[in-house]
């Protein structure tokens, strides 16, 4: 698990200085949830896969893998503008601010999206 954040961390660090997000069009948005698309998806398989699951346990790990990172990715978007917005310098949004608060917020927002789903998980293998 460890080791997928810190990919999905990286990654999406990675795609942010080279300028694959664009942050005046609706395509920065885009790129950003595939990322964590991308990285529940990850998630989901690596539990199924340690787990030694069946089809439908794949198919039930990546669903609630889903289901748990996109519950809390507005959350936890919202919690880390919230911390990060006295760092702001007055803009009005982080992709207006850019730069290190940039990075720190698409970091942060990985982590918190990726927990979620990881939660989620957690939360259905108690119940198996």
């Amino acid at each position: 698990m460890q080791y997928i954040v810190l990919i999905a961390v990286i990654g999406i660090l990675l795609l942010q200085s080279s300028g694959a997000i664009p942050l005046d069009s609706v395509g920065g948005p885009m790129a950003i949830a595939l990322a964590f698309f991308l990285g529940a998806l990850a998630v989901g398989v690596h539990e199924a896969w340690t787990k030694k699951r069946g089809v439908l346990g794949w198919i039930v790990n990546i669903v609630v893998s889903f289901v748990g990172a996109f519950l809390v990715a507005p959350l936890g978007g919202m919690v880390v503008a919230l911390l990060l917005s006295p760092f702001m310098a007055g803009s009005t949004s982080l992709a207006a601010a850019g730069g290190p608060v940039m990075h720190v917020a698409l970091a942060g927002m990985m982590i918190v999206t990726l927990l979620g789903s990881w939660g989620a998980l957690w939360v259905t293998n108690r119940w198996r």
